[in-house]
Parts: structure tokens; C-alpha cells; sequence
């Protein structure tokens, strides 16, 4: 099992002075421990993820301080961005990573967000395909068509070449099992999480992916990859760890209560979450943390984590993706890596050892 640091990320007062200590320290950690990479992702015009805006950005930063770890986008929301620039950008990350560069491409979902590009949000999901195709060959150094300021049909290629001959692509899926088939036949690794499915849920779709994969006319043996993002906090003390969490994450599946809505309700009747009541709301988010922190994340002890991954392993998963930065005081994150390392250790250790 490989293991990684991702961010999301909480945009505390706490980091004003220095908000992106968590992401350079956890980096300069990953890289000299074994993790397999760094994610960071895109979120726009809110202050919870607004530490993000652009990937290539952080990813750059990234690889300045960095000799070994993969540097990816997790993720670049494709039908905001012009593929060549999606492809101009990330090859400048890959010259300067000297070919560390992953991408999982997402097609989005705020409406707010594509008031970069309006006219992509109602067929976000067949551009996000598009898009991907397009980046890839860009990648490889084919030209691509566009229209140039006055009109006239123009190739063009992107500039600098990239290190890597190939660009590795994984899709975002926040659960839908047609995403899972569609990363599949693209031959494309899968991102996804634990909000608003469960781990068997995970399981029979992560199936459905390796069909897909298998299935495709270009098949050349090559399994699919799996990479499964969770909250992450550890530390010596079980009830410690809970508390010490219990607020962040509160407030981060109240953030993402139209997810947890479909994972109580398993298909019934839909709800809008704004017309709630307050005491339902906590009702459900104080469900799901109970779910989420005993079932769902890398929360706690060494020895529950370790067991926790056996059974992401199980479920098909190939790399814990540990979100490390929904609103935990820095100083405690960072004293929690040396749990994490331990938990990677113990994970990727041969059998027997």
C-alpha cells in the first residue's frame, strides 16, 4: 500500500501569518520519508480550500523544495481551463520536478466556480472526457487546433516540452459509479473518498472500475490504480485524537452535507439540506462523525489505523491519500507524523516481516 499527503485545505486566521507552513513542512516530510506524493487540489471564491486556487501553483512550489515525491493536482478542474493551458502549466512542474508530475482531472460541481468559464457548466461532464483526451495528446507533443485572435484555424504545441513521455491521468469521483467506469475505459487511475459511500459500496464500484479497465481496446495488462482520500490525525491517545478532531470535522461534513444526505438516505426521497432545521443538521453530522471517525478515515492510534488500511487494502484501494488539513492546529498535525510514518511502515512492510 502506498501512501500520500493530501490537501484540501482550511483556510484558519491560525495560518494568516503563514498559511502554507502545513503544505511545505508535510512536503519536505513526505519526500524524505516514502510517501509516494504530495496532492494538492483547485477550490475557488470560498475560504474553506481557498489556500488553492491553482495546483500548478503549489505543485511548483512543491518541487523546489522536493527530490523525490510525485507532485499531483488532485484535483485540476478541467472545464474551467483551456486544455493547452492545463498542459502548458503542468509541464513547467514537470521541468522543474524533472518528471514528477500526476494529474486527476475533475469536472467540477459549484456553479459559482465556473464563473471562469460560464458556458462549460452544463456539459462539464462530457468536457471533462474531452478535455482529459486533449491534455494527454498535448502531453505526447501533438498539435492541437484552435482559432487565434482573428479568426484563422491554428496548430499549436506546447511549450516546454514535458519530462515524462506520458502524463499519469487519474479521474475524481466523489462516488458515481458511471465516473468509476468512465476513469476505467479512459485508462485512467481513480480518486475518490468515503463521503456518501461506504467502504463495501466502494468496493463493488472499485470492481466495476478494474472491468473497465480490462475491457478497454487498448489493454496491455495494466490494473487500474486506486487512490482513496481520508482524514487523517493520529496520536497516542484514542479519545484524545477524537476530540481534538471532533470540531474540524464537524465542520467539514457540514460543508459537505448533500453527500452525507445520500449516504443516510440511501436513494430515498431527496432533501435540501437548506431546509433543515438546525437540530437535524447536527443530528446527521453527529451521525456521520461517529460513522466517519470509526469506519471511514485514519483517525485515532497507530493500531487502529493500521487496521483501518487492511481493510481499504481489501476493498481494492492501491494508495491512502491522507488528508491531513480540515482545520487540526498545524503544531498537531505535524506531531502526528510520526504516527503516520509508522502506520506507512507497518502498511508497506513485506508479509511475515
Amino acid at each position: 500500500m502506498d501512501f500520500s499527503l493530501f490537501y484540501f485545505a482550511n483556510d484558519s486566521s491560525e495560518r494568516d501569518h503563514n498559511r502554507y507552513q502545513l503544505l511545505l513542512d508535510g512536503a519536505r516530510f513526505a519526500d524524505a520519508n516514502g510517501f509516494t506524493a504530495v496532492w494538492t487540489p483547485e477550490r475557488h471564491f470560498h475560504s474553506f480550500g481557498g489556500l488553492y486556487p491553482n495546483p500548478a501553483v503549489t505543485g511548483a512550489a512543491v518541487a523546489a523544495i522536493t527530490e523525490r515525491v510525485q507532485i499531483r493536482a488532485g484535483s485540476v478542474v478541467a472545464p474551467l481551463h483551456h486544455p493547452v493551458r492545463i498542459a502548458e502549466e503542468w509541464s513547467v512542474v514537470d521541468n522543474l520536478s524533472g518528471g514528477r508530475v500526476g494529474l486527476s482531472f475533475a469536472s467540477g460541481w459549484h456553479a459559482v466556480d465556473f464563473a471562469l468559464r460560464p458556458e462549460n457548466y452544463r456539459n462539464r461532464k462530457q468536457i471533462l472526457v474531452e478535455y482529459v483526451d486533449q491534455v494527454r495528446r498535448l502531453w505526447r507533443g501533438e498539435a492541437m487546433s484552435v482559432i487565434d485572435g482573428v479568426g484563422t484555424e491554428q496548430q499549436v504545441r506546447v511549450f516546454p516540452p514535458p519530462v515524462q513521455p506520458e502524463l499519469p491521468v487519474w479521474v475524481t469521483s466523489a462516488g458515481n459509479a458511471e465516473t468509476f467506469r468512465a476513469a476505467g475505459r479512459a485508462g485512467a487511475g481513480l480518486l475518490t473518498h468515503l463521503l456518501g459511500q461506504d467502504l463495501d459500496e466502494l468496493a463493488e464500484k472499485i470492481a466495476e472500475y478494474r472491468r473497465a479497465v480490462a475491457e478497454r481496446e487498448d489493454a496491455d495488462g495494466w490494473p487500474g490504480r486506486v487512490a482513496l482520500m481520508v482524514h487523517t490525525c493520529l496520536g497516542d491517545d484514542e479519545d484524545e485524537v477524537r476530540e481534538q478532531v471532533r470540531e474540524p470535522l464537524h465542520d467539514y461534513l457540514r460543508s459537505s452535507l448533500g453527500l452525507l444526505m445520500g449516504s443516510q438516505l440511501n436513494g430515498a426521497r431527496k432533501i435540501d439540506p437548506a431546509k433543515l432545521h438546525k437540530e437535524d443538521v447536527d443530528f446527521l453530522v453527529g451521525r456521520s462523525f461517529d460513522r466517519y471517525y470509526d469506519d471511514g478515515a485514519l483517525l485515532g492510534t497507530v493500531g487502529k489505523a493500521q487496521k483501518m488500511v487492511e481493510r481499504f487494502r481489501d476493498a481494492g484501494v492501491d494508495e491512502v491519500a491522507c488528508l491531513i488539513d480540515f482545520g487540526v492546529p498545524t503544531d498537531t498535525v505535524l506531531a502526528g507524523f510520526e504516527h503516520l510514518d509508522q502506520v506507512r511502515e507497518l502498511s508497506t512492510a513485506p508479509s511475515g516481516s
